[in-house]
């Protein structure tokens, strides 16, 4: 199956680049390009895409207000974001994260980083750039008040999941891949797989990133003091 890529950025020269980069790839085309988040939104929705690269600034309504646009419409549930930024700092992944955006990337990222970082996104997977580390997105995200009505919400659904969803959802938290959860709890990946989507449909998440973000928001899990 073809990826659908949609390019939002404000620079025509940076989007031309990346054209010339998707349309090279047997699985990926390029549907769509916008110069800001308004126009991206509304791509999405009109090419049918399955990835935005979004750049996080742009004039008027920028990358993670788009991307939270997108995150929040249903009929875009379908369409995973991928943040691109010049400024690969920590209080960007957090809020990309949050925003719904399933990856974040630097425009410094070697060609092949940006074309695995489109196919993980599409695949549902989450995608963290080495530079922005787990610990550190940890630290930020835990730095949210967890007594607000969103995080009870978040106990509701927690106390849906199994005591084995828990346990994976801990561990998809700390980093770890499928393969890496099946080999420590001796079970198969795709019996890893099922805990992963199941965890995600009762807890409302749109991909592996969101679980993420809802481990930590909720105080599931809470990062090490180092």
């Amino acid at each position: 199956m073809t990826i659908r890529v949609l390019l939002a950025d404000d620079q025509a020269l940076l989007r031309s680049a990346f054209r010339v980069l998707v349309d090279s790839e047997p699985d990926m085309e390029v549907v769509g390009e916008a110069a800001d988040g308004a126009e991206a939104v509304a791509l999405a929705a009109s090419t049918r895409a399955d990835v935005v690269l979004m750049d996080i600034r742009m004039p008027g309504t920028d990358g993670l207000a788009a991307t939270r646009m997108i995150s929040a419409d249903p009929t875009l549930d379908h369409v995973r974001v991928v943040m691109l930024t010049t400024f690969e700092v920590d209080e960007y992944v957090v809020q990309s994260l949050r925003a719904g955006a399933s990856g974040f990337l630097g425009k410094g990222a070697e060609p092949d980083e940006l074309l695995s970082a489109i196919r993980i996104a599409a695949a549902g997977e989450a995608l963290l750039s080495p530079v922005a580390t787990k610990g550190l997105i940890a630290k930020f995200l835990a730095q949210g008040d967890m007594d607000t009505p969103e995080s009870e919400t978040y106990s509701e659904r927690l106390g849906a999941l199994t005591s084995r969803e828990r346990e994976v959802l801990v561990l998809v938290a700390g980093g770890h891949t499928n393969d890496e959860i099946a080999e420590r709890l001796q079970v198969s990946p795709l019996t890893v797989k099922t805990h992963v989507n199941r965890a995600m449909a009762k807890l409302g998440a749109r991909d592996r990133a969101q679980l993420v973000v809802t481990a930590y928001e909720s105080g599931l899990v809470r990062p090490r003091v180092e």
